[in-house]
This record gives C-alpha cells, sequence and structure tokens, in this order.
C-alpha cells in the first residue's frame, strides 16, 4: 500500500493519564498511535505496578513495553497538594484525561467529571473501572481474570472437566478497546458542539457485550453452549484434529457446501457427505465424538502438510496451530512488513505496527518511556524553573 506521510488524525490532542495495568494504558497506546500527545502520570519510585509485573524483555515488563510506547513519562505523588497543582496546570492544557484508579480514587483526587467540568468545558473524561459508576458491584476490585468470571466467559472456556481463564487479557484488551473508540467518538463530538464529556467504561460491560453469542445461545433458560476446548461448541467439525504424523491441524466448516467438498476432496469419501448421522451441522454436532473417529481415522495416511494442501485445494478454511515462536517468525506479518523497531531503556526492540493501515499517515511508533523521563521537560514547559523542579523532587512530590 502506497502511505503518505501526511498529518495523523490525532495530532494536536493532548491526553493526561492516571494508568496502571492494562485497560488504560492500552487505550491510551492506541491514542498515541494515532498521534496524540500523552502524558503519563507515574508514582514516584515505582511507577505503573505494571513495570515490575515480569523482566522478560532484556529486564524490561512484557506488559509494560507492549502497551506504553510514544507516551511520556512524568512521576508526581498526586496525593499531595502541589502534586495536584502541577496536575491542574496540566489539565488546563489537555483535550482528554483517562484514568483507571481503584474505585473511588479519581473523586477523591478531585479528578471527578462532576468537580472538573466547571473549569474544563472542552476536557473529555474517562473514567475505566470495573463495572462502572454506580450499582452494587461499583467499589468491587476488578482483576482481569475476576471479570472473564463475573462476565460468563469462563464458563464457555475450556474442556468439559475443566474451565480455563483466556490466554491473554481479554477484560482489559476489551474495556481499552472500548475506551479507544469512545474517546474517538467523543473528539468529533466536541468537534460539534464545542463541549467535552464524560465516558464511563465498565469491563464487565465490555466483556459482556463479547459474550453476545453464548448469550443469545442460552436464551430464555436453554442450556448454554458445553466448554468444547479448542473445538466450536455448536459448529462441526470446526475445531483440532491430528494427522498421521501426530502433528495438529485445525479445520472448520461453515456450511454444507464445504461439508460436501470436505468429504469428497479432503476425507476422498463422498459417501459421508449424505450419511444421514453427518448431514446437517446439528447432527454433526450431536454426533461430534464419532465423527471426530472417523475423521482421524481417514486422515492418518497423511501428513498435516498434506492435509492443508488438500484443504486448501477444497477452499476450506484451516490453520496451523502455532506457538509463540512461530507468530514471532510469520510469514505473513512478515510479509506484509509489520514489524518494526521501537526504542526502550534497554534498546530498540521489535513491535508490530498498529492494525488497520492508513493510506493517508503512518501510524506514530516511538520510545518506550522510562520512569519518569520526561518530568523536567513538562515541568518546564508548564513553567516551573529549575530551582522549583529541585524543590519538588527534594520534596519527593516527583
Amino acid at each position: 500500500m502506497t502511505r503518505t506521510q501526511g498529518r495523523r488524525p490525532l495530532e494536536g490532542i493532548t491526553v493526561v493519564t492516571l494508568e496502571h495495568a492494562v485497560a488504560a494504558p492500552f487505550a491510551t497506546r492506541q491514542l498515541a498511535d494515532m498521534g496524540a500527545r500523552v502524558i503519563k502520570i507515574e508514582r514516584p519510585g515505582a511507577g505503573d505496578f505494571a513495570r515490575a509485573y515480569d523482566r522478560r524483555v532484556r529486564g524490561e515488563a512484557s506488559y509494560f513495553v507492549w502497551i506504553n510506547r510514544s507516551k511520556e513519562s512524568i512521576t508526581l505523588d498526586v496525593k499531595q497538594p502541589e502534586a495536584r497543582q502541577v496536575l491542574a496546570k496540566l489539565l488546563g492544557q489537555a483535550d482528554v484525561l483517562v484514568q483507571n484508579l481503584a474505585p473511588g480514587a479519581a473523586a477523591r483526587l478531585g479528578l471527578s467529571e462532576e468537580a472538573l467540568r466547571p473549569a474544563h468545558k472542552r476536557l473529555i473524561v474517562c473514567d475505566i473501572s470495573g463495572y462502572g459508576s454506580a450499582g452494587p458491584f461499583r467499589d468491587k476490585k476488578a482483576y482481569d481474570l475476576l471479570i472473564q468470571a463475573e462476565a460468563g466467559l469462563l464458563s464457555v472456556t475450556g474442556s468439559p472437566e475443566e474451565m480455563a481463564r483466556a490466554g491473554i487479557s481479554v477484560a482489559d484488551i476489551a474495556a481499552g478497546m472500548y475506551a479507544y473508540s469512545a474517546v474517538l467518538a467523543a473528539l468529533i463530538q466536541r468537534g460539534i458542539t464545542g463541549e467535552g464529556s464524560h465516558i464511563d467504561v465498565s469491563m464487565l460491560e465490555c466483556l459482556a457485550e463479547w459474550m453476545g453469542n453464548p448469550l443469545y445461545y442460552g436464551f430464555e433458560g436453554q442450556p448454554q453452549a458445553a466448554r468444547a476446548g479448542a473445538s466450536h461448541p455448536s459448529i462441526y467439525p470446526y475445531g483440532p484434529f491430528t494427522a498421521g504424523d501426530g502433528k495438529t491441524v485445525l479445520f472448520g466448516l461453515q456450511n454444507e457446501r464445504e461439508w460436501k467438498a470436505f468429504c469428497e476432496q479432503v476425507l476422498a469419501h463422498p459417501e459421508l457427505a449424505t450419511d444421514e448421522r453427518f448431514d446437517a451441522n446439528a447432527k454433526r454436532s450431536a454426533h461430534r465424538v464419532e465423527l471426530k473417529q472417523l475423521i482421524e481415522s481417514l486422515l492418518q495416511p497423511l501428513t498435516a502438510a498434506q492435509c492443508i494442501e488438500r484443504l486448501d485445494a477444497a477452499h476450506i478454511g484451516n490453520a496451523s496451530v502455532n506457538d509463540i515462536a512461530d507468530v514471532w517468525a510469520h510469514p505473513q506479518l512478515r510479509a506484509r512488513e509489520r514489524w518494526r523497531e521501537v526504542r526502550s531503556p534497554v534498546g530498540p526492540i521489535p513491535a508490530l505496527k498498529p492494525p488497520a493501515d492508513n493510506d493517508r499517515f503512518a501510524p506514530r511508533m516511538d520510545p518506550v518511556p522510562a520512569l519518569g523521563e520526561h518530568t523536567d521537560a513538562i515541568l518546564q514547559a508548564l513553567g516551573y524553573g529549575p530551582e522549583d523542579i529541585a524543590r519538588l523532587r527534594a520534596s519527593q512530590i516527583l
């Protein structure tokens, strides 16, 4: 794709964020990708606690380097009154405030939408929490796995014998993406009305939305879909199968036309297409144990690579079951030049370009900040001199 080096859509937008862990940092990194200036306020000494989750990226934390590039880091103890004066100056120049502090913490700091609105008519305030700003669960702590449980995801994920956590922080990511899109919509709205707005993002509500299919599948008390491991709970065959060389191939059939092609061109047993046990998806799903044994017995003469060749020839959707090393080396990501290098406190590291290419601009991919790396520069821009900064630092405000 030919891409001009045009102005990024959020250049000129300033985001101030009191964030930690995943949900809010994921949202604000998307804003930074689109050109926004993101000022990340961190606790002196420790910073965002996600910095200490692990040391897997040459001593830096894997979560942190993933979702904090292109941001500026300032250390500020916002519990101290003089620090809140600094924060007020930052908000006076900001377009967006994002926070995912503990329940009630932002209000105690005077950062609720109600407290900010009189002095900041154009400010967009985005609060991200586990359960939202009202309701009986408002003050409960919320971590990703806890929300997976509350939203019912654990009831449909895993094997029949044991539930399983989704392998990524899916509740945090869902909340981050809804916050990102809501901020974009609020910026458009402000362009029309001239006024800011308040966004209340609940992790539970975000993940409950993503649970739409299982919810309606179990509509009005009908039995919910059973946990089916890596197979689809209601479409079959759709999942992993073992080839003759012991390797796993994953494929899925969506309709009767594909079932017919699969029987004829992959299994080489066209009579199975009209077998009364398997001639409709509901029947195949009901007889999945029997059908899985039959399919794998017919795949025994084939290697996984030969299975994939047949599946491709029959236009049946299929995939390799990759591990993490395979994804790092994925030929499609390399062919589409999705990897870039970004700077970090431990040197250049690879980073994926943001999805959804736009031919009018290149996404921003600036360094991952060290803790407090931009403190002095940000304060100087606010009018603080070297002596002021030294005094704030000596008072442990920075």
